[in-house]
């Protein structure tokens, strides 16, 4: 049975990381309804198989911005040996990357304690699932909508760090907060969505691997490492075909189907804990 209820919050984790849903409030809730909470850690496990699948998809983005970050560095006077400037585009994508890592990096370590207990509730979760998805609708509707990303800059980047950081906060969604505050500072929807995925890759990574590395000394959690493989393996096959449906239905399609979704779920989930049916943990 264990193997099944992996198999499914695996499903669960590749279907709903990259949509503005919210991967860790699913989990969360799926967990109560089979009766266990999967746990931080293995949520944090698990999102290494669809941060995989974003690696594997924006392989080549990837290649290309790490070897231009690199090369920008061998400069002589003004220009550099090999022609890549500092105002390369790639290489400010490099820099906006590292420097919106840095909020979620400091308050994910800073806070991990209320993160793995009281920020699990549900209560706080369906709140959460409500006001931020009224949130990514209004500045989805709001926003100019106009921005590439090739104009991002670093203040920008910052702020759509700290966005991410709330993530960490289950019901707010990792790719809803970023997509929120790119929108609400005017990129179009196809340039918040790859910024965002680009920015995931090295906190979820660092994240996964860190619990990874402290399960083995605290073991323990309602799944054990093989279950949490399978789940994990799931999850990026799942992720990779979401990435492509999604970077597909936002250039033509607005957010406003999730934003209703997040809103009736959060809604259901304080009827199902007002009523005793669900324990908020």
């Amino acid at each position: 049975m264990s193997f099944i209820e992996a198999i499914i919050l695996g499903l669960v984790q590749g279907l709903t990381e990259f949509l503005p849903i919210s991967s860790s409030a699913h989990l969360l809730i799926i967990g109560q309804v089979m009766g266990k909470d999967p746990g931080a850690t293995f949520t944090a496990i698990s999102q290494l198989g669809t941060e995989l699948a974003v690696i594997i998809y924006f392989r080549k983005d990837i290649a290309r911005i790490i070897g231009k970050w690199f090369a920008s560095f061998r400069s002589r006077g003004g220009a550099h040996s090999d022609g890549i400037s500092k105002d390369d585009p790639d290489v400010r994508l490099g820099w906006l990357i590292i420097i919106g890592t840095i909020p979620i990096v400091i308050v994910g370590y800073l806070a991990q304690d209320a993160i793995d207990t009281t920020l699990r509730s549900l209560w706080i979760t369906a709140v959460v699932l409500i006001v931020f998805g009224i949130i990514l609708g209004l500045a989805d509707l709001l926003g100019k909508k106009v921005r590439p990303l090739e104009s991002m800059t670093y203040r920008d980047g910052v702020l759509i760090g700290i966005a991410q950081m709330l993530a960490l906060i289950p019901g707010v969604s990792r790719s809803g907060a970023t997509l929120t505050m790119g929108r609400a500072l005017g990129y179009d929807r196809p340039a918040a969505a790859r910024y965002g995925f680009l920015l995931a890759i090295p906190a979820v990574f660092g994240s996964g691997l860190y619990k990874l590395a402290k399960s083995f000394s605290e073991p323990g959690g309602a799944y054990g490492y093989p279950e949490t493989i399978v789940a994990t393996v799931v999850a990026f096959f799942v992720g990779f075909a979401v990435i492509a449906f999604l970077l597909r239905y936002i250039s033509k399609h607005s957010f406003l189907p999730f934003v209703i979704y997040r809103v009736v779920l959060g809604g259901a989930l304080l009827v199902l804990l007002s009523t005793g049916v669900l324990d908020p943990l």
